[in-house]
Parts: structure tokens; C-alpha cells; sequence
């Protein structure tokens, strides 16, 4: 649904000199298209990561990439992410081919606390010696969105990489949580949103 975009347009509601435009995305999937028409509007897709020319894809200065978690959140079989492996967290890989092509200044990546754990942190330390041999330096971090103002215990790991001399990067500090779930709950839903009787006998 686009959560990058609606994090820069917060950027961009707190400092008005502050634009972007999002030259494309990447999505198969007709529901994820749908909602981020929703909230966004309609936006260039380029549709396979597997199959785009990046060629002709306009220039950008981010490339966002928060692939598949499914092979290696705790939730799931863990398949894995390896290069050629078939698997949905594979398509990391797939992120190469823009790299290579288009060398944005920043990247941007989200997914599962996982990702750096005993089990996948080689495959991740892999992917961030390709970035470096492009000539990328990398920041990265755990974050729990509880401590960065939202009520909900979430950790994802967040990687920075930036192209060529800058400043150093320094990961947001950790805030004081002033909220909790029943101040942000809407106090009225509509009934569709309301399991039935009949589901929660099935629970």
C-alpha cells in the first residue's frame, strides 16, 4: 500500500520545501495495486521485478525495496532467501538489475527482525558486500515501532545505503511511547469490518 510514500508525504506536510514524485512501482499482486491506488492514486507499475527493463525506467534517487518476508519470517517454513533459490524472499536478488542500472544516491530497506538472525544474517552480510563492491555504504538497525511513537511491538530491521561521500547516517533515537492502542482505535466501525456469530463460533 505504499508505506514509504505515505512516510515521504509526511516529510513533505512537515517541511513544505521538501517534493518528491514516485516515478514507479514494482507490485503483481492486483489487491496490493488496489490499495495502494487507494491511498496514493495511480502510479506508474512496471509489474515483475523479474522482467523490467530497467533501461526504461525514468532516473530516480531512492529505490525502496521491501521484498517478501515470507521464506524467512518466524511465522513461515523459513525457505530461505538464497540467490536462485525460487523462493519469494529471493526476489532481494531481483533488486540488483536497478541497482546496477539506475545507481540511486539512497536505498531503502525494510523486513523481518529475521533477516539479521543466526539463520539468514550471511545471506544479508552477502547482500551488503555486493552493495559495497557497487560502492554503497550501509547503516542498519532493529527498530520496535513502540519506541518510535506507535503502540504496537514490531520489530524490523532498516537499512540505509548511500551512494558515494556523505555524512554519516545516525538512526533515529529511541522516543518516549505517549500513546496507547485505544487512543488511536476509531470508537465506531462500520459492521462489515465485524466478525459475525457464526465466525467466531468457527474461532
Amino acid at each position: 500500500y505504499g508505506s514509504q510514500a505515505m512516510a515521504l508525504n509526511r516529510v513533505k506536510q512537515e517541511n513544505p520545501e521538501f517534493d518528491f514524485e514516485v516515478v514507479g512501482i514494482s507490485e503483481i499482486d492486483k489487491y496490493a495495486l488496489q490499495a495502494y491506488e487507494a491511498v496514493h492514486g495511480h502510479c506508474p507499475n512496471f509489474g515483475d521485478i523479474c522482467t523490467i527493463d530497467w533501461n526504461e525506467v525514468p532516473d530516480f534517487d531512492l529505490f525502496t525495496y521491501s521484498f517478501p518476508c515470507t521464506d524467512i519470517s518466524n511465522a513461515g517454513k523459513q525457505a530461505g532467501l538464497s540467490e536462485g533459490s525460487g523462493t519469494r524472499s529471493g526476489l532481494l536478488w531481483e533488486c540488483r538489475k536497478a541497482i546496477e542500472v539506475k545507481r540511486p544516491k539512497y536505498l531503502l530497506m525494510e523486513n523481518v527482525k529475521a533477516l539479521v538472525g543466526k539463520k539468514f544474517i550471511g545471506e544479508f552480510e552477502k547482500w551488503l558486500a555486493e552493495l559495497a563492491d557497487f560502492g554503497y555504504v550501509s547503516y542498519w538497525e532493529v527498530m520496535n515501532a513502540k519506541n518510535h511513537g506507535v503502540p504496537q511491538n514490531r520489530e524490523r530491521v532498516f537499512c540505509l545505503s548511500v551512494l558515494g561521500e556523505h555524512e554519516p547516517f545516525e538512526f533515529p533515537k529511541e522516543e518516549e511511547l505517549d500513546k496507547r492502542l485505544k487512543d488511536v482505535l476509531e470508537p465506531a466501525v462500520d459492521d462489515k469490518f465485524v466478525l459475525s456469530d457464526k465466525a467466531m463460533e468457527g474461532f
